[in-house]
């Protein structure tokens, strides 16, 4: 029975995710109005309104089918309108800024609410139109249902305003990269604050002669049903230490966790049905799809195609954040009981190789620009500043920074451009508290 539960709630969160979802519901919700106020009209409520009310009644058969169809019609249009604009929105997004950026936009609730009420409206005027008889008079004819229908139907033309609105907004490479940046920051926000005190941790097992849990499946490790697995733990005197990081591409038959004992098959079972494994990757469950997607952007804005360097110096500012944060994040994370034992010890991408797959990108394709070498450089000297709860991280960012400065070196021709690189190089040197030299310029 946990077992099932447990993938229940891994496949409702898959779900939620899914740009068809809400719609869905908006859907079904329109179908139940309906049928619900077919059965008031059955109870008489539009006769009781045309004795008390009758302003609030249409009653007259062929006005309330006219009106009908005429919305049917246009919430049809608008409807096919309002998909070829986000089908624009996506192509645009991933013409000039990254293809990994589009399950982001597609996710977007807002617009998936508003696709969801027209398809409830549009539901709700066909079940009403088939309800109206041509032999219907005044105290047959639904028209409350229709008066209802007209109010739903003016609702949509505010909500095609809204979506017009939202569409121009979200195509702005500033407001998808601050998306990026606060969906990111949000997750590592209550990591930190769920990870709990990191002295009570130091003596987790390292766990190598522990029994191997092997993964059933292919995919990229989307999410871990923490409260269940804690459950499990406690239940049968077990430490679980996973062996891969969230949102790692993991093949059929690898060891995804190590337990402290030997467990039953059943009790297998239900470990593995903690985790829950995607085709895809979400920044909401997996922060280091922000730095990757904020590191794709910036790599595609200082294409030749693109040319957009201000775009890659507002990614390099998001990401010198990201880092400042994750600085306050161990690379191991702990999750403790009641009594403050650490039960389950979570991998994660540590901070060093983190920080090179994001700086050795930039390095690769802005080596020549020197903006984006400053830019960088000060990146870093800021990081080089933020309180870290990381062993050797001030060692890391040093390393980081040799490697920018050699690149410069070996790459910018022109001796004025060089000496303002390195005077960067100035400043972060009354800050190198650690035994590593920095790269001079001679």
């Amino acid at each position: 029975m946990r077992q099932l539960f447990t993938k229940f709630k891994l496949i409702l969160v898959n779900l939620t995710a899914n740009i068809g979802f809400y719609p869905t519901l908006f859907a079904f919700g329109g179908l139940v109005m309906g049928f619900g106020m077919l059965y008031a009209e059955s109870r008489g409520i539009s006769s009781f309104l045309i004795e008390h009310v009758p302003q609030l009644v249409i009653n007259d058969a062929d006005t309330a089918r006219t009106l009908l169809s005429t919305f049917i019609g246009g919430i049809i249009s608008l409807m096919v309108f309002s998909f070829s604009m986000v089908m624009l929105l996506l192509n645009q997004a991933s013409s000039n800024y990254s293809p990994r950026i589009l399950p982001g936009l597609i996710s977007n609730k807002k617009h998936q609410y508003v696709l969801g009420y027209y398809i409830a409206v549009l539901i709700y005027c066909i079940l009403i139109l088939l309800s109206v008889e041509p032999t219907d008079n005044k105290y047959q004819l639904p028209g409350f249902s229709v008066i209802l229908g007209i109010v739903m139907s003016m609702l949509v033309l505010a909500l095609f305003i809204y979506f017009i609105h939202s569409i121009s907004e979200a195509i702005q490479i500033n407001r998808i990269v601050e998306n990026i940046f606060t969906k990111a920051k949000t997750r590592l926000d209550r990591l930190i604050e769920n990870t709990g005190d990191h002295d009570r941790s130091i003596d987790f097992p390292e766990g190598k002669d522990w029994f191997e849990i092997r993964i059933d499946e292919t995919g990229y490790l989307q999410t871990i049903a923490i409260d269940t697995l804690m459950e499990i733990c406690k239940e049968n005197d077990v430490k679980v230490r996973i062996m891969q990081p969230k949102g790692s591409f993991i093949l059929k038959n690898i060891p995804i966790a190590r337990c402290s004992k030997e467990l039953d098959e059943q009790t297998t079972n239900n470990v593995l049905s903690c985790f829950a494994f995607s085709r895809s990757e979400i920044v909401t469950h997996n922060y280091i799809l922000g730095f990757k997607q904020l590191t794709e952007i910036a790599l595609k804005a200082m294409s030749p195609g693109i040319n957009d360097p201000g775009t890659a110096i507002t990614c390099i500012d998001y990401l010198t954040e990201l880092f400042a944060l994750r600085l306050r994040k161990e690379d191991y994370s702990y999750i403790h009981n009641d009594e403050g034992e650490a039960l389950i010890c979570l991998r994660t991408i540590d901070f060093k190789e983190l920080i090179y797959f994001v700086f050795v990108a930039l390095r690769s394709y802005c080596k020549h620009d020197v903006i984006m070498l400053h830019k960088m450089l000060t990146a870093l000297y800021f990081l080089l500043q933020v309180q870290s709860v990381i062993k050797d991280s001030e060692e890391i960012i040093i390393d980081e920074i040799n490697l920018i400065l050699e690149d410069a070196k070996e790459n910018i021709q022109n001796p004025t451009d060089l000496k303002v690189i390195f005077q960067i190089r100035e400043k972060i040197a009354r800050h190198n508290s650690t035994d590593k030299h920095l790269v001079s310029i001679d």
